[in-house]
């Protein structure tokens, strides 16, 4: 990984955080995004605390979607290339009954689950094209594939992601590029306390826990292509 760009989504804290901490450390440029300043400054102190030479920070709301635009105009501009995509952040939405769910929450989980990550595909493709091993890597949950009341825009919005990310996979069959689904299983973050205020956060992993086998799929040694690789179901060796 060493010399390697890779960008991650949602780098200001949880698994986006974790994940990006690893990645720095195998000699890969981080670029961070996420909507928090002092996150990121905070998650870049850390880079440089475990030896790397920080990260590149880009502080913006993923729903800006000609911000995507700029920002892969931008990473041509510097580099000319992407090697790796972590497409990490992601939104819960509102926990409430379909028929009581607001508009405008439900399309703020639209917005943030699955258009982002599409307008993500559309302006890197051309930069991971560039790259002898793109490879590219979306967060996904189980929820996608249960039908569970009142997760209903979550569980949606995944679906459709999960639906997205295997057709881009499918269309990137002949290139070098491979895309994959990460499934995490539940861990501490902040989204999952969100999501079950009543559990004891001890009783769960860190998120630090997967963030090894995220490198792994971000490596140029990893081959599978159009996977749902489930953390839960799988040892160190996947690729």
């Amino acid at each position: 990984m060493t010399e390697r760009i890779v960008l991650v989504t949602g780098a200001s804290r949880g698994i986006g955080r974790a994940a990006a901490r690893a990645i720095a450390r195998t000699g890969a440029h981080v670029i961070a995004v996420a909507r928090t300043s002092g996150g990121l400054e905070d998650l870049d102190d850390e880079i440089k605390q475990d030896g790397g030479e920080g990260a590149t920070l880009v502080p913006m709301d993923l729903r800006n979607f000609d911000g995507i635009d700029q920002l892969g105009a931008s990473i041509y501009e510097r580099w000319g290339r992407l090697d790796g995509l972590f497409g990490n952040a992601g939104a819960l939405g509102e926990l409430s009954l379909l028929t009581h769910l607001a508009p405008k929450m439900w399309q703020e989980a639209i917005d943030l689950n699955v258009t982002t990550n599409w307008r993500l595909i559309r302006s890197l493709d051309p930069l991971l094209r560039k790259s002898d091993a793109g490879r590219a890597v979306f967060v996904t949950s189980g929820a996608a594939r249960k039908h569970t009341p009142y997760w209903g825009s979550y569980a949606v919005t995944k679906a459709a992601l999960e639906s997205l990310v295997l057709t881009y996979a499918a269309e990137c069959e002949s290139t070098n590029i491979k895309v994959n689904l990460f499934s995490p299983g539940p861990l501490r973050t902040r989204m999952r306390a969100r999501a079950m205020p009543g559990e004891d956060p001890k009783s769960l992993q860190p998120p630090e826990i997967v963030a090894p086998l995220i490198v792994e799929m971000l490596s140029p040694a990893f081959t599978k292509n159009g996977e749902l690789i489930d953390y839960r179901q799988t040892d160190s060796s996947t690729s």
